[in-house]
């Protein structure tokens, strides 16, 4: 049996990275478990791992890993059957007809928004279903869930297993509600959406500062709830992926250092995609209304208006910042509208508020408030200061890129 070339598993690996969360969502659509999908998916990678070698890689990836996958589980269910005889009635259930790629192709639009739906569920805690979806629907690890919560990885993978188990003993359909049940379930959806654009955007670990396949799909996401329900704070929420997601190119510079907001390449945005995102930040604030996705879509709108940083105007990001604040308390907020204040006061205002986010405890495991203490107290000729919050920032930073910035700015130090 021919060895993997290392061009073969950068390939798998690459498929796995982009594909592996529709993988599973069709799977556990066809199999209705979710420990029976995540078991038959690696088995599927692993047969490819073997097989296309000799074989090569097949026309339609996706399909192929899923229906490997489909019936390395049906095998699995048959070989149980002298267990258990109702494994025998769903292994040929699941084993009617002898392709599945159609179905495949025809369900995949859906099957991961059915899958966010089911994960968040009434039925489970609030931070369950969060922590559900990132890691199943988007594939994210436990430790960058931990990372997004600001909490630690046996807290979250517990909750996984309560709300696995609570789906399986609940019978909670594997489905996109209707009717009442769809704008009941609508907070949690796009709370999850919001934190795999986030994970995108801005990476918590790794090489890359972004990772577009999950940005990609986050704004694909939201798109179809858009479809679905127009509601204001849908609009909003998709009008700030698309604003944030205009930046992209121009947040990375040649070497893949990262490029702050100030200095970015302003030309290198995408219009079109703040044309469309502010067409939608105006639509959900005619309807009065709207919450806080469309006020953070606002912000990044004056943003996306201004032709140079100069031009931003700060007095109205720093009252759209308290009027997000009113309604969505948050100390990630509170550093937000610390930074905005210290553009538009002066970085004494903004440090001294900064200070006081940092002596309540909440922010302290949270590298970018540290990193901005250290460019106010660079700002203010505290250099000694500035020093010693980049390096707790640098202590606390996963991402490359983020790390590579911050050892630069401790460097410029001296």
């Amino acid at each position: 049996m021919p060895l993997p070339s290392p061009d073969l598993t950068a390939r798998l690996d690459a498929v796995y990275r982009e594909e592996s969360g529709r993988i599973l969502a069709t799977l556990i659509r066809l199999l209705g478990d979710f420990d029976t999908a995540e078991d038959a998916m690696h088995e599927a990678f692993q047969v490819a791992l073997q097989r296309w070698p000799a074989e090569g890689e097949p026309e339609n990836a996706r399909a192929w890993l899923v229906s490997t996958a489909r019936f390395k589980a049906i095998d699995a269910m048959r070989r149980r059957v002298r267990l258990d005889a109702s494994q025998d009635e769903i292994a040929e259930a699941l084993g009617r007809g002898d392709s599945v790629a159609a179905e495949i192709d025809d369900e995949l639009p859906d099957d991961r928004l059915k899958l966010i739906f089911t994960c968040c569920h009434p039925a489970l805690a609030p931070d369950a279903r969060a922590a559900l979806t990132l890691r199943e629907v988007c594939g994210l690890t436990t430790e960058e869930i931990a990372r997004a919560f600001l909490t630690s990885a046996p807290t979250v993978a517990q909750r996984i297993v309560r709300a696995k188990a609570r789906i399986r003993d609940e019978r909670i359909p594997y489905q996109v509600p209707s009717g009442h049940e769809l704008p009941e379930r609508l907070g949690a959806v796009l709370a999850v959406v919001y934190l795999l654009f986030n994970e995108g955007y801005s990476a918590s670990s790794g090489p890359s500062l972004t990772r577009a396949d999950l940005s990609a799909e986050a704004i694909r996401l939201g798109r179809a709830v858009l479809e679905r329900l127009p509601e204001p704070e849908v609009m909003g929420l998709v009008a700030l992926m698309l604003l944030h997601e205009a930046r992209r190119e121009a947040r990375v510079g040649v070497d893949g250092e990262l490029v702050l907001l100030d200095r970015q390449e302003r030309s290198r945005w995408d219009r079109s995609l703040i044309r469309e995102g502010i067409d939608l930040v105006e639509r959900s604030l005619a309807t009065r209304r709207f919450g806080p996705y469309a006020l953070q879509a606002a912000i990044a709108a004056v943003h996306a208006e201004a032709a140079t940083p100069e031009a931003t105007d700060w007095r109205q990001i720093c009252a759209l910042y308290a009027s997000l604040l009113a309604i969505q308390p948050s100390p990630v907020i509170e550093l937000n509208r610390a930074v905005a204040v210290a553009m538009h006061e002066g970085p004494a205002a903004g440090l001294q508020m900064v200070d006081a986010l940092l002596a309540r405890g909440e922010l302290e495991d949270y590298h970018l408030a540290y990193s901005a203490r250290a460019d106010l107290c660079r700002r203010l000729g505290r250099r000694d200061e500035a020093r010693e919050a980049y390096e707790r920032a640098l202590a606390l930073a996963k991402s490359a890129p983020e790390r590579a910035y911050l050892e630069k700015r401790l460097r410029e130090l001296g």
